[in-house]
């Protein structure tokens, strides 16, 4: 039983050396059609490395030959299918340039936006790709209005908004917890302008009035009184907006103690 299992190891190993040996030969072989019609056969199995590199190989020299389409296509498709998206996409742009008119040109300008988001980091690391990705679904949304891809773009550009606004959200919170309350006024303000429907809404405007009452309160004497008084004005509004929410316990206190550091001040004046 050893034997057998001993001899079936070597034959399983001699046919896979074989077919490295025999894949490597193809790799540096100058007949190209060959090359060509193995790297669809790999494709068509999804094999997709042994397509992946035998397109790559054959983009370098099939420039203007037969197949130069199909093998820009291909490639793109087998760097997709194998995870490579950053590749991809810049191998699809590069195939909208060069073949505009393709019947894939379509499908082409979708899939370099789609590697593009495929690519697209968490919302706490930098959001560069992100926004290529959003820039080019738009022009993809601009340019073929009527595609089948169009509730699909719209989706994903809704998802990286979404984590674009999230990103702004905890950098103006990010002032709040490192206790810098005067820029962190500044940064939820500026949030709130940017982004007035904002899921953060209600919590960018608690902040506000937290961070707005910190920094009052440590002020100098003759500032105090209006900082103050800008909390308070602050705190109207959220209990307008917001007048059930969860932080309003927190919101009506902070207002009770602005109220009466206010009167203080006026007493003494």
């Amino acid at each position: 039983m050893k034997r057998r299992i001993f001899y079936l190891i070597i034959i399983i190993s001699f046919t896979v050396l074989s077919s490295c040996n025999s894949f490597e030969k193809l790799l540096k072989s100058t007949d190209y059609e060959a090359k060509y019609q193995a790297a669809m056969n790999y494709y068509n199995k999804k094999e997709y490395r042994q397509a992946r590199e035998l397109f790559e190989n054959l983009a370098l020299n099939y420039r203007g030959r037969e197949h130069a389409e199909e093998v820009s296509w291909y490639y793109g498709k087998s760097l997709l299918e194998s995870g490579y998206y950053y590749t991809a996409a810049f191998q699809f742009k590069s195939f909208s340039k060069r073949f505009p008119y393709s019947a894939n040109a379509e499908e082409a300008a979708f899939l370099t936006a789609y590697c593009q988001y495929m690519e697209s980091p968490d919302y706490y690391l930098d959001q560069t790709i992100t926004k290529d990705a959003i820039a080019e679904f738009e022009q993809f949304a601009a340019r073929y209005p009527q595609s089948v891809h169009i509730p699909e773009v719209n989706s994903y550009l809704d998802e990286m908004r979404e984590k674009l606004i999230r990103k702004d959200y905890e950098i103006a919170y990010g002032y709040y917890k490192t206790e810098s309350y005067r820029a962190a006024v500044v940064a939820l303000g500026n949030f709130l302008n940017n982004y007035p429907e904002s899921v953060y809404r209600e919590d960018a405007m608690y902040y506000i009035i937290k961070a707005g009452y910190e920094y009052a309160i440590n002020s100098r004497e003759d500032k105090m009184k209006e900082r103050l008084q800008q909390v308070v004005n602050d705190f109207d509004k959220f209990a307008v907006t917001f007048n059930n929410s969860k932080y309003m316990t927190d919101c009506q206190n902070i207002y009770t103690r602005c109220k009466a550091e206010i009167h203080r001040i006026e007493e003494a004046q």
